[in-house]
């Protein structure tokens, strides 16, 4: 059976300020937390890209602190941050499903809404 991992907007959005709070060292933290909750070899996949994303970006940012700085490790950091929150606030989580009225067992009496008054309806 699939499992779904279900996540409303207030956690999604507190994932993605996460990712952006620690200006990405973070970044593999929410995708860990999926990956262990739901199993899919999806979800382990996206947690290797993003820890890998950090075991190669802090080497480069150490070898290329002189100078301005190096405009091809600013874009990529971008890059990594805005598809993070993207995946974080529109593909990872599944969608709530919408709470279906219980269906009343064969016999019982069916539950009478708040204003509806008792009687045949039809005869109005």
């Amino acid at each position: 059976m699939e499992k779904r991992l279900e996540a409303g907007w207030f956690q999604r959005i507190a994932w993605s300020v996460l990712v952006w709070a620690s200006c990405g060292l973070l970044a593999w933290v929410p995708f860990l937390y999926v990956a262990i909750r739901r199993r899919r070899g999806s979800d382990w996949g996206a947690f290797a890209a993003f820890a890998l994303y950090e075991c190669v970006t802090l080497p480069w940012a150490s070898w290329t602190a002189d100078g301005d700085g190096d405009p091809i490790l600013g874009a990529v950091a971008v890059l990594c941050l805005l598809s993070a929150t993207l995946m974080l606030l529109f593909a990872v989580f599944d969608r709530r499903l919408p709470v279906q009225a219980v269906q009343p067992a064969y016999g019982a009496a069916p539950a009478t809404v708040p204003g509806q008054p008792y009687g045949y309806p039809y005869g109005r």
